[in-house]
C-alpha cells in the first residue's frame, strides 16, 4: 500500500496516522499540524485506504482546511462529560457569532470572559462551573484539536483562545439553533437535578 513512497514519507504516514487517532480532527490553520494537513493531501488516496482497513472513514474538508477520522462503527468513541458537551456547544455558538464579523481567512480569537459570560447568559445554573471543570473542559477540546489557547492562565478572564474550524464538524448543526435546543435541554436536566438535590437535603 505504501509501495513508492521514500523510507521518510512513510514514517511520517505512520506518525500523522497515530496522530489521527488520537486527536479526530487535525487543522491546516494550526500552525503544529499545517504540514500534516497538506502531506495528507498529498497521500490522500493512500490514507483513505489504510484507514478504511481500520473501519475509520477519513473526511477532508478543503475549504474548512480540516481532516477528521470518523469510525464506522462507533468504535472508540469519546462520551463527552456534561459540562464538556455544554462548553463545545458554547463554543460552537461563539464562533458563529464572532465569524460573522469576520473576513472567511481571520481566526477566530474568544477569551474565557465570553465563555463565562455565554454561560450565565443561558442560565444553566444559577453560578458558573469552577474554573477547574472549565480548565478541563478546555483541555480536552485542545485535545482534538477544536481550539487552542493563545496564554496559559486560563483563570483570566482576558485568556484567549482561538476556536478551529473543526468546530464546524464537531457539532454539525444546520441550524444554529439546534445548539441552543441541546443547551436548554441541559439547562433543564441541572435544574431538575438541583431540586432533587435540594429535597434531599431537607
Amino acid at each position: 500500500m505504501l509501495e513508492g513512497m521514500l523510507q521518510r514519507d512513510k514514517d511520517e504516514f505512520t506518525r500523522i496516522c497515530n496522530r489521527l487517532l488520537s486527536q479526530c480532527f487535525l487543522c491546516k490553520k494550526n500552525e503544529a499540524t499545517r504540514a500534516d494537513f497538506y502531506f495528507i493531501m498529498k497521500y490522500k488516496e493512500k490514507f483513505t485506504q489504510y484507514l478504511s482497513i481500520l473501519g475509520y472513514r477519513l473526511e477532508i474538508n478543503e475549504e474548512y482546511g480540516v481532516v477528521q477520522l470518523v469510525n464506522m462503527q462507533n468504535y472508540n468513541r469519546y462520551n463527552m462529560k456534561l459540562f464538556e458537551s455544554i462548553i463545545l456547544l458554547i463554543l460552537r455558538i461563539l464562533y458563529d457569532e464572532k465569524k460573522r464579523e469576520l473576513s472567511i481567512s481571520d481566526e477566530v480569537i474568544v477569551n474565557m470572559g465570553d465563555i463565562h459570560e455565554k454561560f450565565m447568559s443561558l442560565k444553566i445554573r444559577d453560578k458558573m462551573m469552577d474554573k477547574t471543570t472549565l480548565r478541563n473542559a478546555i483541555s480536552t477540546m485542545r485535545r482534538f484539536q477544536l481550539v487552542e489557547t493563545l496564554d496559559r492562565e486560563l483563570a483570566n478572564e482576558d485568556a484567549r483562545l482561538i476556536i478551529y474550524d473543526s468546530i464546524l464538524m464537531a457539532v454539525r448543526v444546520e441550524d444554529i439553533r439546534t445548539a441552543y435546543e441541546k443547551l436548554e435541554h441541559y439547562r433543564k436536566s441541572e435544574k431538575s437535578n438541583e431540586e432533587i438535590d435540594a429535597s434531599e437535603a431537607d
